[in-house]
């Protein structure tokens, strides 16, 4: 009867080992090879946008990733996969745009990736966003990164139409639950592996044939001529 006690003690120490073991090892959000970063996205889209409007919505997303329990790297990660310009979903492994764009500190040039849906996203964040250092305490601790901002789009009279206007402001002010605000400023996205540029990085940004040449002819462009990516739904929003 003892041995037999015994047995079943050892039978459920072993049970609960087992169950343990399977908790620890169970794929989660922060072994990001191994959980579907786009998939969650797409699942909580009606969460982000339930008007299922994204036009220029891309600070929608950014907030709501940054409420996400979830480590830097993973942060990054979900970065990757929405345009902080139109608010589109991008598709995973998408190849980033290197492009330059204005600290709003000093209006030093700093240089990093952008993940964008379309090529005239990169023309119209080049011209129309700046850049601010933002830090966050993530579960792996605290880190500091840049990010992609707008000034206060909310007392415009031509506000765009096209945009859900509730998502970002409160009268005409930000909406601090619903977006990140930084200095009065909209923060619109991540903006990755960002460091002041050197001059053969402006130099590479100015000579490829999209941040280069095509961007410069968009962004001279009388507003009612522009077309492609968001036309001038974005552009209205972002400038001064």
């Amino acid at each position: 009867m003892y041995l037999k006690k015994k047995i079943n003690l050892f039978k459920s120490f072993y049970l609960f080992f087992f169950i343990v073991i399977l908790v620890v090892i169970k794929p989660s959000s922060s072994n990001s090879e191994q959980f579907n970063f786009y998939a969650d996205l797409v699942q909580d889209w009606s969460k982000i946008f339930p008007d299922q409007n994204r036009n220029a919505a891309g600070p929608k997303f950014f907030k709501h990733i940054l409420n996400k329990e979830i480590t830097y790297q993973d942060f990054v990660e979900y970065n990757k996969l929405y345009c902080a310009v139109s608010g589109s979903l991008i598709e995973p492994n998408n190849r980033p745009e290197f492009v330059y764009l204005k600290s709003d500190e000093n209006n030093e040039k700093i240089c990093g990736f952008y993940h964008r849906c379309c090529v005239p996203c990169s023309c119209d964040l080049m011209k129309y966003s700046k850049v601010k250092k933002m830090k966050y305490n993530f579960t792996d601790g605290e880190k500091e990164f840049f990010v992609l901002t707008i000034n206060n789009p909310c007392g415009k009279k031509d506000f765009p139409k096209q945009v859900n206007k509730n998502y970002f402001c409160d009268g005409d002010k930000l909406d601090n639950n619903q977006v990140v605000v930084i200095d009065n400023k909209l923060v619109i996205g991540l903006f990755h592996n960002a460091s002041k540029c050197n001059a053969q990085s402006i130099s590479t940004i100015k000579n490829h044939e999209i941040t280069g040449d095509y961007c410069e002819l968009r962004n001279n462009s009388p507003l009612n001529e522009v077309q492609g990516g968001m036309g001038d739904i974005f552009i209205r929003m972002a400038r001064d």
